[in-house]
């Protein structure tokens, strides 16, 4: 059997689960490089995913602490749209994946393992990354730091949000 060291996750699986929020704490800090924010909107913004599926798992948030859809408002709504179609756009031209999950684990019972606070999952997906070996052992490979792709998704960002204007 060969043995395969993730030891960035035990942060998360060991780890002290604080009772901040840290969708929140991202939010209250200034130091969006340190956070993988990548975008700060007027009621949601755009984060890296610290325990990604796939490289470039990206995470769209309200700014505001809540966890019942039907909380949201329009405007909420709206940006979080607009924010999923813009990650979508970065991650086509930066990592060029040939498809998308999105969607979002709504309690703890539906898996969200941040169940406080609402945030939308957009994961890039490429054929065949759900090689045999998620399969048949249990593990999965991310060939890129969250430091490389926050770089590379950061400047894309830039570019892109200057088009927009």
């Amino acid at each position: 059997m060969d043995i395969i060291y993730t030891p960035w996750r035990m942060n998360f699986v060991a780890g002290k689960k604080g009772k901040d929020c840290i969708f929140c704490n991202h939010l209250k800090s200034k130091d969006d490089a340190k956070n993988f924010v990548l975008y700060r909107g007027k009621t949601a913004f755009i984060v890296m995913n610290l325990y990604p599926y796939s490289n470039g798992h990206l995470l769209v948030v309200p700014n505001r602490h809540l966890n019942k859809f039907d909380k949201l408002t329009p405007q909420e709504l709206s940006e979080m749209m607009e924010l999923a179609q813009l990650s979508v756009k970065i991650l086509t031209k930066t990592a060029k994946p040939q498809g998308f999950n999105m969607g979002m684990n709504i309690g703890k019972a539906a898996g969200a393992g941040i169940a406080g606070h609402l945030h939308l999952h957009i994961v890039p997906r490429w054929v065949g990354d759900a090689s045999f070996t998620t399969t048949a052992c249990n593990i999965k490979f991310i060939p890129e730091t969250i430091e490389g792709a926050y770089k590379r998704l950061k400047k894309t960002l830039k570019q892109e949000h200057r088009l927009r204007k």
